[in-house]
């Protein structure tokens, strides 16, 4: 809440606690000894009881905040998985590992990567096995890529190697 609310719920309550109580005239009321409590009294507990309600929405807007956030973080994950599966399908490539090969060598394989290697499209599947597999093992150094390559297929399984020069070597 607000510091105008607090405000206005304080003065409203001082008005109807200070006007007189069970109906009877101000007049009336300050003639009689207060049976319960004091206007201040009422005033502070209508503030702690102002104060409570504060604290307890901001600890739950502070928790659903967190909880959306958390699913917000999820849902963006999953759209970026999905997003790079559908480039991965509508570029023919058999997963979106082949997206790090793309981006040295073009999505068709055609492109000399840092003008340095030859052209991996159309290349044997076996040649280039043999060779990715050199590159993560960190026995190959072509043109001094091995160390960039070897980064590149690190992560690289046996079956995501098969699979990505499966499909290099049918790029013509």
């Amino acid at each position: 809440m607000n510091r105008l609310t607090i405000v206005s719920i304080i003065v409203t309550t001082l008005l109807f606690i200070g006007c007189g109580q069970n109906g009877q005239s101000n007049s009336a009321a300050k003639s009689e000894p207060a049976k319960s409590e004091t206007i201040a009294e009422k005033a502070t507990k209508a503030v702690q009881a102002v104060k409570e309600s504060a604290s307890s929405a901001v600890a739950k807007t502070a928790e659903v905040a967190k909880k959306t956030t958390h699913e917000v973080t999820e849902t963006a994950k999953k759209a970026v998985e999905a997003t790079k599966e559908a480039v991965a399908k509508a570029t023919g490539a058999p997963s979106a590992k082949f997206a790090k090969c793309a981006g040295c060598h073009g999505k068709d394989g055609k492109t000399k990567a840092l003008g340095k290697s030859a052209v991996i499209a159309g290349q044997p599947k076996a040649d280039l096995v043999k060779k990715i597999k050199e590159y993560k093992a960190g026995t190959r150094n072509v043109a001094g890529m091995g160390s960039l390559m070897k980064g590149q297929v690190a992560a690289l399984s046996d079956a995501d190697i098969d699979a990505i020069a499966t499909y290099i070597s049918g790029l013509k």
